[in-house]
């Protein structure tokens, strides 16, 4: 059954964070490249440790 109050697990959190900063290089890339870039490489950190986790 549906439970609203269950919390998301690490691995879904740093996926949902993956994805907003994904989508932020994206939009900024598109007005200022080097902000763009900044937000790529912290979406590749955390695309890191996504990948540590699931090593696990």
């Amino acid at each position: 059954m549906f439970n609203p109050f269950k919390k998301k697990s690490a691995l879904e959190n740093l996926q949902d964070k993956y994805k907003k900063l994904l989508a932020e290089a994206h939009s900024l890339s598109q007005r200022d490249r080097k902000a763009g870039d900044q937000k790529m490489v912290e979406a590749e950190e955390v695309g890191k440790q996504i990948e540590a986790l699931r090593a696990k």
